[in-house]
């Protein structure tokens, strides 16, 4: 899918040159640069005074020791929802603060906890690595519920790209290890399929995110299992067969990213079970435009579908039950 500056959103089109021009395709070398860039930016960052931030650290899988973020409102109540924000960067990159800004936009809409994990990154180590870490931290805001102020029946997992993939992965993982219940998930713009046969994932040259990142990333994190028949629903997860017993989702994505019929397709696989799900495709938009360009309308927009689908299904009785001790 060939993309023109023309299909781009008018206030989405000068970063998305900055991008064509400083960083087209990520490579090997570009995600690592960009995980120094994105230490760097760590160390620099302001913190939002209405934002109470801490650090815990869990024991992974493997033994070592994972950093979580956890972002709170200044005044917290008790038994408020618990969201796991799992960070975006093509399984390659990025850092748990990055859920700062999607945490400010929650908190904004509900009092509520998000807890964003220091994954294992495809860098070190591909499949199942990230996954693990993530349904560890899952598991820890179960476990550890009542004194985190978490109610149980309000844990709900989301995130952004790479991290909206993982979210889906969670989502299978959890339904079918049955040690915990996702009340809610939020895929945005999920990174869902390593086939990458669609439309819109073949030779898509959009900004921020094109086909051949995408190849790259996938190479990573699948490891010696990419490009064989070896390769799980938990790690690529549109290539589950079944999609029943998941819960209530809330994705978006923008229709020139190379995740829209992706994500379309999970998304018309949910309602075929009678999974409740609130979707938007917003026009004109590349990968993470809301992200990038959160002052943009269009961005607003998006921003907005996800403050009030996230306080309607906590309004409602949407919610999948946590009936697992």
């Amino acid at each position: 899918m060939k993309i023109r500056l023309c299909m781009i959103d008018k206030d989405l089109r000068a970063k998305g040159i900055f991008f064509k021009v400083f960083n087209n395709t990520f490579t090997i070398p570009r995600f690592k640069l960009f995980n120094r860039l994105m230490d760097l930016s760590n160390i620099i960052r302001k913190k939002d005074n209405a934002i109470k931030e801490n650090v815990e650290w869990i024991p992974r899988k493997n033994g070592s020791d994972m950093r979580l973020c956890i972002f709170r409102p200044v005044k917290q109540k008790k038994n408020i929802p618990g969201v796991l924000w799992l960070h975006g960067g093509g399984y390659a990159t990025g850092v748990p603060e990055q859920a700062m800004k999607m945490a400010k936009i929650f908190i904004e809409a509900r009092d509520c906890i998000i807890i964003s994990p220091d994954y294992c990154l495809s860098l070190k180590a591909p499949y199942p690595a990230a996954l693990e870490d993530s349904y560890k931290t899952l598991l820890w805001m179960k476990d550890n519920a009542e004194d985190l102020g978490i109610d149980k029946n309000k844990i709900i997992v989301g995130g952004n790209s790479a991290g909206g993939g993982l979210t889906a992965a969670l989502s299978l993982y959890a339904r079918d290890k049955m040690e915990v219940t996702i009340s809610l998930q939020i895929p945005l713009y999920p990174m869902l399929d390593d086939r990458m046969l669609s439309e819109s994932a073949i030779d898509n040259n959009a900004p921020v995110w094109n086909s051949k990142s995408n190849l790259n990333a996938w190479k990573l994190y699948l490891g010696d299992r990419f490009g064989t028949g070896d390769v799980p629903e938990y790690a690529a997860p549109a290539r589950a067969t079944d999609f029943s017993r998941l819960p209530p989702t809330i994705p978006f994505v923008g229709d020139l990213d190379p995740f829209r019929d992706e994500t379309i397709k999970y998304v018309k696989n949910l309602r075929e079970e009678g999974i409740h799900v609130d979707f938007k495709v917003f026009n004109g938009c590349y990968h993470g435009f809301d992200q990038i360009c959160p002052k943009a309308d269009i961005s607003k927009k998006a921003i907005s579908f996800i403050k009030d689908s996230f306080k309607k299904a906590l309004d409602s009785d949407l919610l999948a039950k946590n009936i697992i001790d």
